[in-house]
């Protein structure tokens, strides 16, 4: 590859990272039905034509989005350094992190109510998304069987409701609080209020893996 060359592959993967961010905001504030693509190349500083010419369609570049907002997810939680000699206490830094993550990542959070209201359309037709979510399942796995093995947690538990346990505790919260706050009548985006939950939950989670004594 000529300098000439690799310049224009540099400039390529700059664009196309533009377009994924813009996308990503304006699908977060306006949804599918409502983001449109003009509005995204104009915060890309881009043009419409760019944006089918590198994803396609305005479905397949919200597919794509999916697909990122999980990458940077399993990223992030990746970089965990989970002590399996301590399951119970690396257990509850596990729903730590998760909690922290939907709370400082909202867009996360809207990414994935938006797809729910489209029935999961989008997510279906993605071949990486099942990837993405066997790395996020994979993680929980030997917390898990290392709190087994020392004989702290159930033999009978499923891995994939533990994992359902911990993704609902942390996006029901999130993604309802504004009419739970309404409705409940205390503001659930109050860090004190989020401190309280977050010990709630992993307290929960615990009692749920955890052998009861006899």
């Amino acid at each position: 590859m000529n300098k000439k060359t690799g310049i224009r592959a540099q400039q390529a993967d700059q664009t196309k990272s533009r377009i994924l961010e813009a996308a990503v905001r304006v699908f977060t504030r306006d949804g599918y039905s409502g983001g449109r693509i003009e509005q995204i190349s104009t915060e890309a500083e881009s043009n419409d034509r760019m944006i089918y010419y590198y994803f396609g369609s305005k479905e397949k570049l919200f597919i794509r989005v999916l697909e990122h907002t999980y990458e940077q997810f399993n990223q992030a939680e990746s970089e965990l350094r989970l002590n399996l000699s301590t399951p119970v206490e690396t257990l509850r830094e596990l729903v730590a992190f998760i909690w922290t993550y939907y709370v400082t990542h909202p867009e996360f959070v809207a990414i994935l109510t938006v797809e729910n209201l489209h029935k999961g359309k989008h997510a279906k037709q993605s071949s990486e998304l099942r990837r993405l979510s066997g790395e996020a399942v994979g993680v929980l796995r030997p917390i898990i069987e290392a709190g087994q093995e020392q004989g702290l947690f159930r033999r009978d538990i499923d891995i994939k409701h533990v994992y359902l346990m911990i993704a609902s505790l942390c996006y029901f919260y999130n993604s309802n609080q504004h009419t739970l706050s309404s409705f409940l009548g205390e503001d659930l985006a109050d860090h004190g209020q989020r401190q309280d939950w977050l010990a709630f939950i992993s307290d929960l989670v615990l009692r749920g893996v955890q052998v009861q004594p006899a």
